[in-house]
């Protein structure tokens, strides 16, 4: 049962403090501290936190996941306040506890972040900065933010974060990037380093530290957008891939939305997982497919166009399907003739899913047509022509032409 859930019960006091200690507290944190029986934070945490302070001080253990889940029982009868680095409502301990037991179990009181800090350090505003933490995450979660004339503040998990923040930059082709190091911000050995991507001359720092970054790409770079239709090039595939063209047209009918679930049943080299990943931070996605290269293939494509949570599941649909969350979109790339596979994708979709088909033989569109006849939907035709060279002069070319079937279930 969550704590919100029971008569009577005590929240937890999460107190942001910063690296002025004590002395940045307002009177309220403070009173909050004063009162406590039971002091949990890191080490650091609890040495801010003056002696005169009778509480006990239980420093979280590691992995400190197990501790939080059952922090409401391991002090009972005395009141709990838990130290946290700044807001502990940005990517700290106050939203994990929140999400273990409840809104009305968790008494937040905030201290300035460290990116409202470093944003008054630099002069940004912080509606116009992106955010960015990749503490406990994969670092090539930045990449889709990476865009000629980005703001950025990246949240790291050590000292060598503005470092690999500086390569990635460079590897990406934004080497004139200005990359400040905000380290110990607020205190009284706050102090900032600066440079540039390329060439960061700066190693491990302070690991309280903030990395800005602003985007600046190198001549010849060509930035890639988040909306749908990257160009064929940013793929390695062996020529199992959707198309450029075709590709935006059928993320349009799949409508990606933040927070949904798209399914790429044939993913080839995933190119509609990963763009419907980076139309936002929260969408996501699992893509399958049954050759064993293509699936290592969709892996790194993911990894280097900056969406490394997509899962992918290895094996042939529709058995590979069974088991898998139930998505919000379904794309068949591959396969669709297969028995049973848009059988088992329209059994899983949620009410309001989209399903969208792609054909391109004869057999797939005579399925496709089985289909609409059953439960309606909508056929689109699409046949993309490339200028060409034809001797001395230049024509079109016409590629094969795709039926797309999508319907809303």
């Amino acid at each position: 049962m969550r704590a919100d859930e029971r008569d009577g019960a005590a929240p937890v006091t999460v107190v942001g403090i910063g690296a002025d200690g004590w002395d940045g507290l307002s009177p309220a944190a403070r009173r909050a501290v004063g009162d406590a029986g039971v002091l949990r934070g890191s080490a650091r945490q609890l040495g801010l936190v003056p002696d005169a302070v009778p509480a006990e001080r239980v420093p979280w253990p590691s992995p400190m996941g197990p501790a939080l889940a059952g922090l409401l029982d391991a002090h009972p009868g005395r009141r709990v306040v838990v130290l946290a680095s700044g807001d502990p409502m940005l990517s700290g301990v106050g939203t994990s506890l929140v999400r273990l037991h409840g809104a009305g179990a968790v008494r937040v009181l905030p201290h300035p972040s460290s990116v409202s800090l470093a944003c008054a350090r630099l002069g940004w505003a912080v509606e116009e900065t992106a955010v960015v933490t990749v503490v406990g995450r994969a670092l090539e979660l930045l990449v889709p933010h990476v865009t000629p004339g980005r703001r950025l503040l990246v949240l790291g998990s050590d000292g060598g974060a503005p470092a690999e923040v500086a390569a990635l930059c460079a590897r990406l082709g934004y080497g004139a990037s200005r990359i400040t190091a905000l380290a110990r911000l607020g205190g009284p050995e706050e102090h900032v380093l600066t440079g540039r991507a390329a060439g960061w001359p700066h190693g491990v720092v302070d690991p309280l530290v903030v990395t800005a970054v602003e985007a600046v790409a190198d001549d010849g770079t060509v930035p890639l957008p988040t909306v749908p239709g990257l160009p064929d090039e940013a793929y390695e595939s062996d020529g199992q891939l959707t198309k450029r063209d075709v590709r935006a047209v059928t993320l349009a009918r799949l409508a990606p939305l933040p927070g949904q679930l798209l399914w790429d049943v044939g993913a080839g080299a995933g190119s509609i997982g990963i763009e419907w990943m980076r139309v936002h931070p929260s969408c996501r996605a699992v893509a399958v497919e049954s050759h064993p290269d293509r699936a290592a293939r969709i892996a790194r494509n993911a990894v280097r166009l900056g969406v490394p949570g997509l899962r992918v599941v290895e094996g042939p649909a529709p058995d590979a399907l069974a088991g898998l969350p139930a998505p919000d979109a379904v794309f068949v790339g591959g396969g669709g003739t297969v028995p049973g596979v848009l059988d088992a994708c329209w059994a899983a979709l949620r009410p309001g899913g989209r399903l969208v088909v792609n054909a391109v033989t004869l057999e797939s569109e005579t399925e496709v047509l089985r289909w609409r006849a059953e439960v309606g939907g909508e056929l689109t035709r699409l046949q993309v022509s490339h200028a060409g060279a034809v001797g001395g002069f230049t024509a079109f070319r016409p590629a094969l032409p795709v039926t797309i079937f999508s319907v809303v279930r």
